[in-house]
């Protein structure tokens, strides 16, 4: 099989011809149809999250066909169409796994970091970190529902969200254009917030009631003018951005952060005490969880804006991602 792996932190990717891998017991061995592109794929490439071994293949949007099943799994067919996400299996032992928690399981297996991800023609994967993909949905387009789709999903619908809220989006990225449809469809009032009017037919066309351009109006003036968000999705990797708008929330309001960025945002206690705001973070979420997401996304009509690449143009793929290029979600095709 071909793959495109990293063989030390820094290095671009290499096309390496490897032996099909067999899986352990309680693994099954997934033919890969396509696996999406995401940011967090930087933590391999540049080597940014410590305990990774390398050479190691990233991707952990990954949606395939089972090839063969390990001698302990009973759950999964062969020739059955399935997805792996960021969560790559967990343990069933610790205490986080014993409530249910599996997405904080203590021995937590990350796919594509722990062990070979989706940039490659075939891979092995934890019978626990697999999810059913639904007829309805096309490979290519599902691939980046496993993780920038549940990772909004999974936020919005742990938000106490109610039919007729206003969902304020900010940033209409990779990560926002999925948001604004999935609170569109969960039946709420969606406010798209981005720079410039360059996303404003789009955004309006996903789903959004009203778009704000943050460059030429006051945010947290219109939100106001609304009501107030009942819920401000942070998507933009900008913390100024996110502490800009901040006072966009209403009563009650809650931030929910899925913008990974390392840099603090500002709230004062008195902003958040008078109108009894919260702020909080979401991770994705764990093989049940994109389940949910992804047979969400086939009824509703819910999917992600791609760009296609051969697995061969890894590197090329990977700079128009990392390089903010890419409108919206990069996915190889096998």
């Amino acid at each position: 099989m071909k793959t495109m792996q990293i063989n030390e932190p820094g290095a671009d990717f290499e096309l390496v011809d490897k032996d099909i891998p067999s899986p352990a017991d309680d693994e099954v061995l997934i033919k890969v149809q396509a696996c999406g592109i995401c940011h967090s794929d930087a933590f391999v490439k540049d080597g940014l999250m410590p305990g990774i071994e390398y050479p190691r293949v990233p991707g952990h949007e990954v949606i395939g066909t089972v090839e063969e099943v390990g001698n302990n799994v009973s759950a999964w067919d062969e020739g059955q169409r399935v997805g792996v996400g960021w969560h790559g299996g967990h343990c069933y032992e610790c205490e986080a796994c014993r409530n249910g928690d599996f997405i904080n399981c203590e021995n937590a297996k990350i796919t594509g970091l722990h062990f070979d991800g989706g940039y490659a023609e075939y891979m092995t994967a934890p019978q626990n970190a697999l999810a059913s993909i639904p007829d309805g949905l096309n490979s290519t387009e599902a691939a980046p529902l496993l993780c920038a789709g549940i990772t909004t999903f999974n936020a919005l619908r742990n938000s106490d969200l109610k039919p007729g809220d206003l969902v304020a989006v900010q940033g209409i990225g990779g990560l926002g254009h999925l948001g604004v449809q999935y609170a569109h469809k969960m039946g709420c009032k969606v406010a798209a917030l981005s720079r410039g009017m360059d996303k404003k037919e789009l955004a309006l066309g996903l789903g959004a009631d009203v778009y704000i351009n943050t460059e030429a109006e006051n945010a947290v003036e219109r939100l106001q003018n609304m009501g107030g968000a009942d819920v401000l999705l942070a998507t933009a990797p900008s913390s100024e951005a996110i502490t800009s708008v901040i006072d966009g929330l209403g009563r009650n309001g809650n931030l929910m952060i899925v913008a990974a960025t390392n840099d603090p945002i500002e709230v004062s206690p008195f902003q958040l005490i008078m109108g009894r705001k919260s702020v909080a973070g979401w991770p994705s979420g764990d093989a049940k969880d994109s389940e949910d997401t992804l047979d969400f996304s086939a009824l509703n009509n819910v999917s992600p804006k791609i760009e296609t690449f051969p697995l061969e143009e890894a590197n090329e793929a990977y700079d128009r991602m990392i390089n903010n290029e890419a409108r919206f979600r990069v996915v190889l095709e096998m």
